[in-house]
């Protein structure tokens, strides 16, 4: 069963969530720089008929890369196992399932933002984000504490 956020239930753990999606979006800008390398060195192989290759570089190339690949995991599944859903790896963007006048929409916040201050439906996405307004605050809630 899904949990249900209030917005200050989803304010009081957004420092754990900060902290995980920033060691996420770090650990992917690693991964993708470590795979380029990677990929680009496969390529020069390919296009010369083969050269001889530093076994311990490539080697180091593969372990930075496997070792951020967890690191992106585990921040994931830190975020996750918190009822969170991360929407956007890139960017930092998570959202905290609520209700809203009985409906399922989610509190959106994006890493950079210093509070969660925007909602949306669960199929407008970003682009339909609005501001969290007095109404809004009166009229959603969370799992019910039974």
């Amino acid at each position: 069963m899904a949990h249900f956020f209030t917005l200050e239930e989803a304010r009081e753990c957004l420092p754990t969530v900060e902290k995980a999606i920033r060691a996420a979006v770090q650990a992917k800008t690693y991964y993708d720089q470590s795979d380029q390398a990677f990929q680009a060195l496969l390529q020069k192989i390919v296009m010369s008929g083969g050269i001889t290759v530093d076994r311990f570089a490539v080697e180091a190339m593969k372990s930075t890369r496997h070792s951020n690949g967890e690191r992106i995991q585990h921040a994931i599944e830190e975020i996750q196992d918190l009822g969170c859903l991360i929407k956007d790896l890139d960017t930092g963007l998570v959202d905290f399932p609520t209700l809203f006048r009985g409906e399922e929409v989610y509190l959106c916040w994006r890493l950079g933002e210093p509070d969660i201050a925007y909602w949306h439906g669960v199929h407008e996405g970003v682009a339909g984000r609005r501001e969290i307004d007095r109404y809004f605050v009166e009229n959603h809630q969370g799992s019910d504490p039974e």
